[in-house]
């Protein structure tokens, strides 16, 4: 009994020894996997402390402002430059600016040669448009090498000028009203320095009206109107202008001392059945254009004079139908 009873002592043991040696492998396996998730988690959160010093300490290089600035500067003046290069091969001379130039008399060219101008409100001259005078029946109206581009900004600054209607009397039309029929250049004198031009524009509407603009050193010099209706009914096949004589005179302070060669001009009224007009004046003379009711002539005079121009007028067939000489409202001396 007393043996059996220490065999099953024994065995109780070992089964405790057993039992207590899986428990405790257990225990350790246990307490390490606890300790594995805890250095888990502070690796984790070391991590993100990492990042999230690194989100504060790591930032973009600061765009280069000056530069950027300096480029863009730079761009805009160089396009600027090229803008203004190609608005100075287009940009025609501000109205009114011409140094007149040639006028040797015998059978030299005029030229009409455009000065540079300190304005800054430069005239389109040089470009199209839809609204301005009408051109001259024939290009050969305009003399001196003046084209209709200046004459037109001539006439334009002339009729813009605010104090035009009240200085002359009259309503003026706007541009596009008129039609250029001549245009030279004048001749500075005494009174009037500074040489420039002189266009004539007529009016369709009212029929007859007339302006004789004078643009010196890029500013109105000078402007004179007329009408049919200042000659009154009856008048001939062909009407000089008498308020025109500033075309084909200058100043009567000057009379007799005349700046020669000097740029003269002649215009009218002439009906339909006259087919040719001539005008001596001088040592000169001319064939005038006829456009659309008026009669255009132009010369160099050489010389000194008294005596107004000589106007004839001759129908188709050759027969004189009209000469200033017997015209008894035509003044035949100069003032």
């Amino acid at each position: 009994m007393n043996q059996e009873a220490h065999e099953a002592d024994n065995e109780a043991g070992e089964a405790r020894e057993a039992h207590n040696g899986a428990g405790g492998a257990g225990g350790a396996d246990g307490v390490r996997t606890a300790h594995e998730a805890d250095d888990q988690r502070d690796f984790e959160e070391l991590v993100r402390e990492l990042m999230t010093d690194d989100a504060y300490t790591i930032r973009p290089s600061p765009a280069p402002y000056p530069a950027i600035r300096r480029q863009g500067v730079s761009e805009r003046r160089r396009r600027v430059a090229a803008i203004g290069a190609a608005l100075a091969a287009v940009v025609a001379v501000p109205a009114g600016a011409y140094a007149v130039v040639g006028g040797n008399g015998g059978g030299g060219a005029d030229t009409a040669t455009p000065m540079s101008s300190v304005s800054a409100t430069a005239s389109t001259s040089g470009s199209t448009t839809t609204s301005g005078p009408q051109p001259p029946a024939s290009e050969k109206q305009l003399f001196d090498g003046i084209t209709f581009a200046q004459a037109s900004d001539a006439l334009q600054q002339c009729l813009d000028q605010e104090h035009v209607g009240s200085a002359v009397g009259a309503d003026l039309a706007k541009a596009d009203s008129y039609r250029i029929i001549l245009a030279v250049k004048s001749t500075g004198v005494f009174n009037a320095p500074g040489d420039g031009i002189r266009v004539v524009g007529v009016a369709e509407r009212p029929e007859g009206f007339r302006v004789v603009c004078n643009v010196r050193k890029g500013g109105t010099a000078g402007i004179s109107t007329s009408s049919k209706d200042a000659y009154g009914t009856g008048a001939g096949p062909i009407v000089p202008d008498a308020n025109a004589g500033d075309l084909y005179q200058q100043s009567s302070i000057d009379k007799g001392k005349w700046k020669l060669p000097f740029r003269w001009g002649v215009i009218g009224m002439v009906d339909p059945s006259v087919a040719k007009v001539t005008v001596d004046y001088g040592d000169g003379s001319a064939t005038a254009a006829l456009d659309h009711g008026w009669f255009v002539a132009s010369g160099v005079l050489n010389q000194q004079v008294t005596k107004t121009p000589h106007i004839k007028g001759f129908d188709a067939a050759g027969k004189l139908v009209y000469d200033s000489d017997t015209d008894k409202t035509y003044d035949k001396t100069l003032p």
